[in-house]
């Protein structure tokens, strides 16, 4: 996911996704733990969507306090 799509997308929105990708992101754990074979580079691609979604988040809570004034 790129981050100008990240942008795009409303807060709500971004905490369903992320929510989601953390979700994806336990069930590789588990898949990893038991030996199941899940693609090797999902959990980064995962991770970074993850991290991705979360500075989104907090540029815009950033921009939201320097507007209140604080």
């Amino acid at each position: 996911m790129k981050t100008t799509e990240l942008r795009e997308m409303d807060t709500s929105a971004l905490e369903e996704e992320l929510l989601k990708l953390r979700r994806e992101q336990f069930n590789l754990r588990m898949q990893a733990a038991t030996g199941q074979g899940a693609r090797a580079d999902q959990p980064g691609k995962v991770r970074k969507d993850i991290a991705r979604i979360k500075t989104v988040l907090r540029e815009r809570q950033v921009t939201e306090q320097a507007g209140q004034g604080k």
